[in-house]
Parts: C-alpha cells; sequence; structure tokens
C-alpha cells in the first residue's frame, strides 16, 4: 500500500479528512460513517472507540443526510477515528493535529466558522481506539469547499471549460471551472447523492416483487453493474440506476451543462454509476477513481495556506 503522508514537522501534522454520509474518507482510508453508542462493548465489532466514558461503534451503516454537520457528536466521533486511522499507518498514537475539511460547496460560507468551531471544540483529547490509546491536541482546522478540492492541485490541467461535478452519498456540487479558475457564480449543490438511487430502487423492488433488499447488495449493483442475483432483482437496479443517472444529466443541463462546449470532470463514490450506467463520451468525461481525492484535496489546501501565513 502506497500511504500518502500528510505534512508534519515538530509543531504539526495535517490530516485531511472527508466527511462524508456514506463514507469518511482520509488521504489513505475510507471507512462507513456509521456511529452507534454501546453501554458495554459490542461483540463483533473491531472498531471500537472509547471517548469520555462511553463506548462507540464506528462503521455500523451510514449517516442519515441532514443540511448541518454539527446537529449532534456524530461526525466529532468519526473525526477521532479518522485521525487515528491516518496515525495508525505511521505507527504513531500522539500528535499535534492540523484539520483540513470540507463542506458542500453551497454550505461553506455559512457554515464553515461553526464547523470548524465544532472540531475543534476540545484541544487535548485523548481516546482509545482499536485498542490503542491516542493522546493528540488539535491546534487548528481549515474547512474548503468539497468537490472543489479533490482537483485543486490539477487546475493547471483544465483548459478550456469545464463542469466538476461531486456525486457524493448525500449531495452532488457543481462547479464551472474556466481555464483553470473555478467561478464562484457558478456553484449549486444539489440533494442528489447516491442514497436518492438506493432509495429508489429499495421503493421500486418492494413495489414489483413485495421484498426488501440490503443495501449491501444495492451496492454491489451500483458499484460494479452487476452482482450475484436474481436477474429479475437485478434487472430492475440496474434500471433504477438508469434513471437515476439520467436525472444527473438533467441536472446538470439545467446548470448549463452542454458537452459540445465543456468538458465533464466527475469525482465522488457516484463515479461508478455514470460509468456503469450511463451513455458518453469518454473523450470528454473524466470520471477519477480516487475515493480519497477530495481528502488529499484538502490536505494540498491546506497546506499552501499554512506555508502562505508562515505557520510551516
Amino acid at each position: 500500500m502506497n500511504i500518502t503522508t500528510p505534512y508534519q514537522n515538530s509543531r504539526m501534522t495535517v490530516i485531511g479528512i472527508d466527511h462524508g454520509y456514506g463514507n469518511i474518507k482520509t488521504a489513505n482510508t475510507c471507512f462507513p460513517a456509521g456511529v452507534t453508542a454501546y453501554a458495554k462493548e459490542p461483540t463483533f465489532s473491531r472498531n471500537v472507540l472509547y471517548y469520555e466514558g462511553t463506548c462507540y461503534s464506528i462503521g455500523e451503516g451510514h449517516k442519515e443526510f441532514t443540511a448541518d454537520k454539527i446537529a449532534d457528536t456524530d461526525y466529532y466521533i468519526l473525526t477521532l477515528a479518522a485521525i487515528a486511522r491516518e496515525l495508525e499507518l505511521r505507527g504513531r498514537t500522539q500528535a499535534d493535529v492540523y484539520l483540513a475539511t470540507g463542506l458542500p460547496l453551497t454550505w461553506v460560507s455559512e457554515q464553515k466558522d461553526r464547523f470548524r468551531k465544532y472540531l475543534t471544540q476540545k484541544r487535548d483529547v485523548d481516546f482509545t481506539f482499536r485498542d490503542k490509546q491516542y493522546l493528540i491536541r488539535i491546534i487548528g482546522a481549515e474547512v474548503f469547499p468539497q468537490g472543489f478540492a479533490a482537483v485543486a492541485s490539477k487546475l493547471a490541467d483544465f483548459k478550456g471549460t469545464y463542469m466538476l461535478c461531486d456525486i457524493g452519498n448525500g449531495t452532488m456540487n457543481i462547479m464551472s471551472i474556466s481555464n483553470g479558475k473555478p467561478n464562484p457564480q457558478k456553484c449549486y449543490t444539489e440533494k442528489f447523492g447516491v442514497y436518492q438511487c438506493t432509495l429508489a430502487v429499495r421503493e421500486q423492488v418492494l413495489r414489483r416483487f413485495g421484498t426488501t433488499i440490503d443495501d449491501d447488495v444495492i451496492e454491489d449493483v451500483l458499484r460494479n453493474g452487476t452482482a450475484d442475483i436474481a436477474e429479475k432483482y437485478l434487472n430492475v437496479i440496474q434500471e433504477t440506476a438508469r434513471n437515476y443517472v439520467n436525472g444527473i444529466m438533467r441536472r446538470l443541463r439545467e446548470h448549463e451543462y452542454n458537452p459540445d462546449l465543456m468538458k465533464l470532470y466527475i469525482v465522488g463514490g457516484g463515479g461508478c454509476l455514470i460509468r456503469n450506467f450511463a451513455d458518453y463520451d469518454t473523450s470528454r468525461v473524466t470520471i477519477d477513481d480516487d475515493i480519497c481525492a477530495t481528502a488529499k484535496g484538502y490536505e494540498f489546501m491546506a497546506e499552501l495556506r499554512l506555508k502562505k501565513a508562515g505557520s510551516v
């Protein structure tokens, strides 16, 4: 495994975290954005985090969509788990951490200060994850535009006009980029993430066959285009996914996407649906398969800002 090492010196380690509704991503890890509190350690969970007298199982299920990520403590607990996952790869249990994070494009200006305060609510943090004790000091945090961060280090390659589309589990973020320069007047956030497709599949299977289907099965089909299930169920999932992808393309056109005049650059976990269920010109559409690209971008942007400020 090639580990992307965050910036670190004697004073700090920059760790990028992409707080998704489906998954939490760092530069080198990805795990489901689920948190369940228990009075005692659960029997079958390896990813257990102890913090301030409470036991949390990390990675069970996914977060429900909410327009305010600080509504509960879940994303704070998931942040601690993400820090531990990154430090574990380096054999470390202590660090001064500078967090590099983000929010959907049109939420940043309104919510970034509150999200930064939420993430830095406690400076010195002592917790246990996977039977290892971590002593960390959170010395700061930056909040950047989600989606854009994934291409921030590649802007020199964006010649001409591009539409950037970040398809996450909860939201879809859209931005226009012209000759490497983002257009802040053409940024949009839609509640049309992959989970909307999952809900539609559930409804169709229940309506047609009177049965429920596990989300893991749905995810397998969406990610790979197929799965080892009966053909009648597979056909319904594939048909629903194609309808969802058509909805994505329709929304892009509503925001002035024209494949004859611009290229499309897709990031986020939903890119696999475009690849598996859409008809598109591969010379005009790029799908970035790096699920950790946004977290890496957060680190890149934070390091640039810190260097400019003379902090590193």
